[in-house]
């Protein structure tokens, strides 16, 4: 059974009012990648990950979920 990898970044962004061009500075990756996490196309690795929550002062599990089908 696939489990699709599904993110609330975009919502954590603007809880914190960061674009996506200011968030990507912050881990160290380009607009694009962050772009492509968001809307699922790539999945981050767990450093990648770690990062995004430290950030969003977040979890990585309430960052990240898995699609229930």
């Amino acid at each position: 059974m696939d489990h699709p990898l599904r993110n609330r970044i975009k919502l954590e962004r603007a809880r914190h009012n960061l674009t996506q061009e200011q968030l990507a500075v912050l881990v160290g990756v380009t607009r694009k990648t962050i772009n492509t996490v968001e809307i699922g196309r790539f999945v981050p690795s767990t450093i990648l990950a770690l990062k995004l929550a430290k950030v969003l002062h977040t979890t990585v599990e309430e960052l990240f979920y898995l699609e229930e089908q």
